[in-house]
């Protein structure tokens, strides 16, 4: 395994790869759920790629940049245990170099839920893609259902500019009682991280009510929204949004003919989780 952290030797090696090659863009500080894009990624593919980068420009003046975990070396012992062939890990002038002033600025696709609750936020990360997809000239790039916004922005963006990648989307990887696998996950205290499955118990509630035939988006959002507010802990709703899974369109009711989204964005201490499932 090999680790870079220079865009042209990066974009070297990958020239030379045998193909197809498969890229999973993390920010590190790996799981699970990571991990089980690195594990498709390497049936998937002649050469696997890898990145660990935090990107700061998807980060709000009042997030979490600096405090976002890190576990450098621990990430690298575990993608060269996935059998990872390259792994992408530079600095933030490498990637921002001095003078850096180009950005992909997504249209409505990112406007509600997290492009409204974090503006800039995938003006950031779309950009961040778009500059890891032209380093390494991916045939496939490996995603978590979890943040299912940023994989319809990656998708939009994708099919838009041409860039000619496989988007591979992967399920959500769960703790055993729902909890999304999440980075984040580590600041819960014990009794926080006791209260965190309700978000998933709002998501399941709001889809069995969907499934009970029940297609007015505010009955749906409301049977979430019960869940959440026998939840002491959880101290604030960003959202729950019931939109269309690939245009991120917010629905007053629920086609039969497209699969729906229906995400949750909430705060449970200093700590903010997202989930969503698709109903189809």
């Amino acid at each position: 395994m090999k680790v870079i952290e220079t865009c042209a030797e990066m974009a070297a090696l990958c020239a030379a790869a045998q193909r197809p090659l498969g890229l999973v863009p993390t920010m590190g500080a790996l799981h699970d759920g990571h991990l089980s894009l690195v594990r498709q990624a390497r049936a998937d593919n002649e050469t696997l790629a890898a990145s660990i980068f935090v990107n700061p420009s998807q980060f709000g003046p009042n997030e979490d940049f600096a405090k976002y975990p890190r576990s450098f070396e621990r990430d690298l012992q575990l993608l060269e245990e996935e059998g990872a062939d390259l792994v992408f890990a530079p600095p933030p002038e490498e990637v921002y170099p001095e003078g850096f002033d180009t950005w992909i600025e997504p249209g409505s696709v990112a406007e509600g839920m997290e492009g409204e609750a974090r503006p800039g936020h995938f003006r950031g990360v779309a950009t961040v893609v778009a500059k890891l997809f032209t380093i390494t000239r991916p045939d496939r790039a490996y995603f978590g259902q979890k943040d299912g916004q940023q994989v319809a922005v990656i998708r939009k963006m994708n099919a838009d500019l041409n860039l000619g990648v496989e988007v591979v989307t992967m399920p959500t990887m769960r703790e055993p009682d729902g909890l999304a696998l999440s980075s984040r996950n580590a600041y819960l205290t014990p009794d926080e991280r006791e209260a965190a499955p309700a978000v998933y118990r709002a998501l399941c509630a709001a889809e069995d009510v969907w499934r009970r035939g029940e297609r007015d988006a505010g009955r749906i959002r409301r049977a979430a929204h019960n869940i959440l507010g026998r939840e002491t802990l959880v101290d604030a709703v960003d959202y729950v949004g019931i939109v269309d899974a690939e245009t991120m369109r917010p629905l007053a009711t629920t086609p039969e003919d497209r699969p729906v989204m229906i995400a949750v964005a909430v705060r449970v201490g200093a700590v903010r989780l997202i989930d969503n499932l698709v109903l189809e």
